[in-house]
């Protein structure tokens, strides 16, 4: 089973609880509706970002000064 079947049948589920709770709470009928329909319409994959190596580099020297800046800080008290 893949990951987007396992979306899928996830959607259904949410969709299935929406509309039970939208008859035991007594909500619009219209809003499970549509619900119901969103889970047909699929959406793009998001693209995975990744990090340069000068990137990682410098979010690393960041992160040091910033630590370094913290440690200063708490000795001075």
């Amino acid at each position: 089973m893949g990951v987007s079947e396992i979306l899928t049948q996830i959607d259904r589920e949410i969709a299935q609880l929406q509309q039970a709770r939208t008859l035991l709470g007594g909500g619009a009928a219209p809003a499970a509706k549509k619900a119901a329909a969103a889970p047909a319409a699929k959406k793009p994959a998001k693209k995975k970002r990744n990090l340069t190596p000068e990137g990682r580099k410098r979010i690393a020297e960041a992160v040091k000064r910033r630590w370094a800046e913290q440690k200063k800080a708490s000795s001075a008290k």
